[in-house]
C-alpha cells in the first residue's frame, strides 16, 4: 500500500505530464485521489499542474472540507466527490482539457464510433455529458448517471474526466481519449470512418467482460444485463 506521501508525488507527476502534453493551460485541471472511506488527496487551486510540489496537495473529506493543507481546493472537487460517491471502484479521477477532446465537446460530438479495437477495449463508448457551468454543482449533476457504466467522458463545451483504480490509471485513459480524438479526427478529414461490424464489436466488448471493465458501446450484441454486474 502506497504512503500519503507517495500518492501526493504520483499526482504531481500526473500534473506534470498533463502540462507537458498541453492538455491542460495555465492553472486548468485537477486531480484527486480516494485515500479512506472520507479522505481524498486533490490538487489545489490557482496552481499549475505543471509546477505542483507535493506539500502542495490538500486533502478534504466527502462533502470538500479542507482536512489538512495550506492552500483552497480546487472548485471542481464536487465532480470528483459525485464520481466517488457514485463508484465505490474507483480510486483517482483526472479532469483536463486536452485540446481535441475540448473540440469534439464543444461541437457536441460524443466519441462513439467503433473502428479502434484498442479504445474499444480500453474505454467502451466515450460519452458526451450535458453542458454545466464549471464550479457549480450543475457539473456532478451532469455527470451522475453516465459514470456508472464509463472510465471516460466529454463534458460539453468543458473538456474531459477520466476515472481509474489509481492516478496513473486514470491518466493513461485520458490519454487514450485524447489519441481516439485525435484520430477520430484525421479520418473525418479523409472522408469518414469504416466502423467495425457489430459483431466484431461484440467480441472486444467480451474482452471487457473478461477483464471486468464496465461499459457498453453502440452496436455491440453484448449488453450489461446478459453479462452480469461485473461489466
Amino acid at each position: 500500500m502506497r504512503s500519503e506521501l507517495e500518492l501526493k508525488q504520483d499526482m504531481v507527476e500526473v500534473g506534470r505530464r498533463i502540462w507537458l502534453r498541453g492538455y491542460v493551460a495555465a492553472n486548468d485541471g485537477n486531480i484527486s485521489v480516494r485515500i479512506g472511506p472520507d479522505e481524498f488527496l486533490c490538487t489545489p487551486t490557482g496552481v499549475s499542474k505543471g509546477f505542483m510540489t507535493p506539500e502542495m496537495i490538500i486533502k478534504v473529506n466527502g462533502v470538500g472540507k479542507l482536512l489538512s493543507g495550506s492552500l483552497k481546493p480546487s472548485s471542481e472537487i464536487k465532480m470528483h466527490l459525485r464520481v466517488y460517491r457514485e463508484r465505490p471502484d474507483v480510486k483517482a479521477v483526472v479532469h483536463a482539457h486536452p485540446p481535441i477532446c475540448a473540440a469534439f465537446a464543444v461541437a457536441g460530438i460524443p466519441l462513439n464510433k467503433k473502428f479502434l479495437p484498442e479504445v474499444i477495449i480500453t474505454l467502451g463508448e466515450i460519452p458526451l455529458a450535458e453542458y454545466a457551468t464549471p464550479s457549480t454543482d450543475e457539473v456532478p449533476e451532469s455527470i451522475a448517471g453516465i459514470i456508472k457504466d464509463h472510465d471516460a467522458v466529454l463534458l460539453a463545451n468543458h473538456g474531459a474526466l477520466t476515472l481509474g483504480g489509481d492516478v496513473f490509471s486514470a491518466y493513461y485513459k485520458l490519454e487514450t481519449m485524447e489519441h481516439f480524438a485525435t484520430v477520430s479526427l484525421a479520418v473525418r478529414q479523409l472522408g469518414g470512418e469504416r466502423e467495425l461490424p457489430p459483431e466484431r464489436v461484440a467480441q472486444l466488448m467480451e474482452v471487457r467482460n473478461k477483464l471486468g471493465l464496465k461499459g457498453t458501446h453502440p452496436g455491440c450484441k453484448i449488453s450489461r444485463e446478459e453479462n452480469g454486474p461485473g461489466r
